[in-house]
């Protein structure tokens, strides 16, 4: 299932909880994200608009959101400056275009921050203590999961959100 990043929501909550918990120490570093399609309203969004992946500096200092810039720099973004656009993609279809992609590249600066914007706990998530990504700002949780010692699944829990969003976190290079 994980390598076709592609399942049910009812099979992608299966293999989250079959998966060993992640520790804090674990998630440190640099981490690139994949999409995991469960025909969620957030699916392929984040790719299109040329999401990176997250950072975690210290359990103290993560920045959520990193995106690629036009010229191949990562760039951190704010999430409140961009999560109101994610609450409308569950009301309104928010177009998946390699036009908008770039466009979205384009304004990059007006996103970015260099504060973190969130940080790690240990919390309880269906029946697990597991490491947790808190959100500074809005009432979201990124809970992760160990697949193996480079890679994460990972599961957006959100307050109001119905059906969670998934998705896959690959340890950069060099970040053990």
């Amino acid at each position: 299932m994980l390598s076709a990043r592609s399942a049910s929501t009812d099979e992608a909550l299966a293999l989250f909880d079959s998966l060993e918990p992640a520790s804090i120490e674990f998630m440190l570093g640099a981490w690139k994200g994949e999409g995991f399609l469960t025909e969620h309203y957030m699916d392929g969004l984040l790719e299109a608009y040329h999401w990176y992946g997250k950072r975690f500096d210290s359990d103290e200092a993560v920045h959520p959101l990193v995106f690629m810039g036009r010229k191949g720099n990562q760039v951190l973004v704010n999430p409140v400056l961009v999560g109101q656009s994610l609450r409308l993609a569950k009301h309104i279809h928010i177009p998946r275009s390699k036009r908008l992609g770039h466009l979205f590249q384009c304004c990059l600066p007006l996103f970015r921050t260099s504060r973190s914007r969130a940080r790690l706990r240990m919390t309880e998530f269906r029946g697990k203590l597991s490491a947790t990504m808190i959100y500074d700002q809005l009432p979201i949780n990124d809970v992760f999961r160990k697949v193996d010692d480079n890679t994460v699944f990972g599961c957006m829990d959100s307050k109001g959100m119905r059906q969670p969003f998934f998705f896959i976190l690959r340890r950069e290079a060099g970040n053990l």
